[in-house]
């Protein structure tokens, strides 16, 4: 199967809804002027006008700040590139909303952030299934380094935890879902755990930023393995300081604190081979953590292939079922 851009398939879905709301708008509308000014962007967008999908995006959903305005330093913005990191927040139609939450990190190889294919496609596949969905756009190299794009994932799980009842989810129902360099993000997130600071001036610093599960998927993990390392994510990341690579090798601070993970890869990934996922799975398996590996033959690394990557989500929806995420949160 001849495979298409990532962007293909956002345009393709905001075409389709354009679409459907020109019809529906035409059938209730009697105003030739603006009916023709619709069509016309429906024909832009059909006859290969692509819109940035991020772009479209941001006018779609709610964004929030993650951080107090003019608490930290601002600067050049652009939507794979934020100074002042956001949440993106998606939910679910309220007839389906599980009551399941799940902030998202995309990958990028902390040099960037990758909105529109793990972004909007895995808030797609959440919303879908009734989990709402909180996709961050966090501080990355070269401006920032660590520990910045960590605070900055630990600060939207202490939002969204705070803010729960707002976003109709449980506090006791947030997941943490990290792609790539995104899923080492996440995969820090639970390994060195922020479970809340009671003496906190900032309401927020006292909310625990401990996911109660944990989705990675073809994610980086060992920093100081060589044979299996990301060297670009590492560089970002540390800014070559060798002695943070032990501390950011993930697979070493699992613990039984650690909440349950999926972990799924594809076997001929080359950029971020497997055995980081097997690394961490191995690891949880000693900590005692519930942990669930696929590892799938003909998965290259970012699962562009239409059906790796169908394969890849309805692996997650058979544990996100199975561990009851997907089950009505009893109100």
């Amino acid at each position: 199967m001849a495979r298409r851009p990532a962007h293909f398939y956002c345009d393709h879905f905001l075409s389709i809804r354009l679409g459907v709301f020109v019809l529906s708008f035409i059938n209730t509308m009697k105003q030739p002027l603006l009916i023709f000014q619709i069509l016309s962007l429906a024909a832009l967008t059909i006859s290969g006008f692509t819109l940035s999908s991020a772009k479209v995006l941001a006018h779609q959903v709610p964004r929030l700040l993650l951080w107090p305005e003019g608490s930290i330093a601002a600067g050049v913005e652009t939507e794979r590139d934020p100074a002042i990191p956001t949440i993106d927040v998606h939910l679910p139609a309220p007839g389906k909303a599980t009551g399941t939450g799940v902030i998202v990190l995309p990958g990028g190889s902390y040099g960037g952030v990758s909105m529109e294919f793990e972004g909007v496609h895995a808030a797609k596949f959440l919303t879908d299934h009734g989990i709402a969905a909180f996709v961050v756009r966090y501080r990355h190299a070269p401006r920032f380094h660590h520990p910045v794009p960590l605070q900055d994932a630990q600060r939207a799980m202490q939002l969204v935890r705070a803010r729960a009842a707002e976003f109709q989810v449980s506090p006791q129902r947030l997941g943490l879902m990290g792609f790539s360099a995104g899923g080492h993000l996440a995969s820090t997130v639970i390994t060195q755990l922020e479970l809340g600071q009671a003496a906190a001036v900032d309401p927020l610093a006292r909310v625990s930023a401990r996911p109660d599960f944990a989705i990675l998927i073809y994610p980086v993990i060992t920093f100081s393995d060589t044979a299996f390392v990301h060297q670009g994510s590492r560089i970002n990341l540390t800014a070559g300081r060798a002695e943070l690579w032990p501390e950011l090798s993930n697979e070493r601070h699992v613990s039984a604190a650690t909440p349950p993970v999926f972990l799924v890869h594809g076997g001929m990934d080359t950029s971020v081979p497997p055995e980081n996922s097997m690394l961490f799975a191995a690891a949880c398996r000693r900590a005692g953590v519930s942990v669930e590996l696929h590892v799938l033959s003909q998965g290259e690394h970012a699962f562009r292939d239409e059906a790796i990557r169908g394969e890849a989500y309805e692996y997650l929806q058979h544990w996100l079922n199975r561990n009851g995420w997907l089950n009505a949160a009893v109100r």
